[in-house]
């Protein structure tokens, strides 16, 4: 019975961790939209994001129990999301956009070796060779230059930290509290904090971008509930390559709505990343 469980958890922990990948590059898609093509502040497209997310989420998600034991883990675990998010903006900012997402990608290797360290999670060889080899993917779609590195580029690579962090404690978490409370606190948490962000940027939506920004927050919504649920029945060790297929979605995706086409062997390097995630998740069925 313990053997059929880990089997399941070893397919739907990635089918679940994927799917939310593809809902968080069709937020970003969405995000991108609002704010390059209508100017709307990147604050403020992620205080009505989380908002809108948090009412979505809400109806699906009341009867689950508000009383928990891990108020403290559950406010640790915000503050990190909401440190990398503002390291993330921040390295949008003056970093070039592949530079930024093949640099996030350190973020596996991060939690792996948390997931190691401090939540006593096998680490296998095969598991730290999948990261590795998907970080080497990453690499090659970004086909970087030595100028193309500068301080500014460790703002990526700060929120791929905190983003690591935030997981690893979503991941301790999971083991006394339901998806549905996780994400519960998450939103409830994440809103007043996005809105103290956005006080200075303003709250102003215009027509032409409110649905760009709503659908942002439904994506939103589901990623996060399905993110909680891959961790709930698969080690975060396991799941990590899985999370390079995030850098072809999101390249894909803006390859396909605004016609940005990524220097570099982009699909070499997604091909190298799909390997990985595949050979991983074979090793482990």
């Amino acid at each position: 019975m313990i053997q059929m469980k880990m089997k399941s958890g070893a397919v739907m922990g990635p089918l679940y961790f994927i799917t939310a990948g593809a809902l968080f590059a069709g937020a970003n898609t969405a995000v991108q939209g609002a704010g390059m093509l209508y100017g709307v502040p990147s604050p403020t497209i992620a205080f009505w994001q989380y908002a809108i997310a948090l009412a979505v989420v809400l109806p699906l998600v009341w009867h689950a129990s508000w009383r928990t034991g891990q108020l403290r883990l559950h406010i640790v675990r915000v503050i990190l999301a909401a440190v990398g998010v503002q390291f993330w903006v921040a390295g949008l900012a003056v970093v070039p956009i592949w530079q930024a997402v093949a640099l996030i990608l350190t973020s596996p290797l991060f939690v792996t070796l948390g997931a190691g360290l401090l939540l006593g999670e096998r680490l296998s060889g095969v598991r730290v060779l999948a990261v590795l080899l998907g970080a080497i993917g990453g690499a090659l779609i970004l086909a970087p230059r030595e100028e193309s590195f500068t301080w500014a580029a460790l703002l990526p690579v700060a929120a791929a930290a905190f983003w690591a962090a935030s997981s690893l404690v979503a991941k301790r978490l999971t083991r006394t509290e339901a998806a549905s409370t996780l994400t519960l606190y998450l939103l409830v948490l994440l809103v007043p904090v996005n809105g103290l962000a956005a006080v200075g940027a303003g709250f102003t939506v215009t027509a032409d971008a409110l649905w760009l920004v709503v659908l942002s927050g439904v994506l939103i919504a589901g990623a996060q509930f399905l993110l909680v649920r891959a961790y709930a029945v698969a080690d975060a060790a396991y799941l990590q390559p899985f999370d390079h297929l995030k850098l072809p979605l999101n390249v894909g995706l803006g390859l396909v709505f605004f016609g940005f086409a990524p220097p570099g062997l982009m699909w070499v390097g997604a091909g190298v990343i799909i390997a990985a995630s595949a050979w991983v998740m074979r090793e482990e069925v």
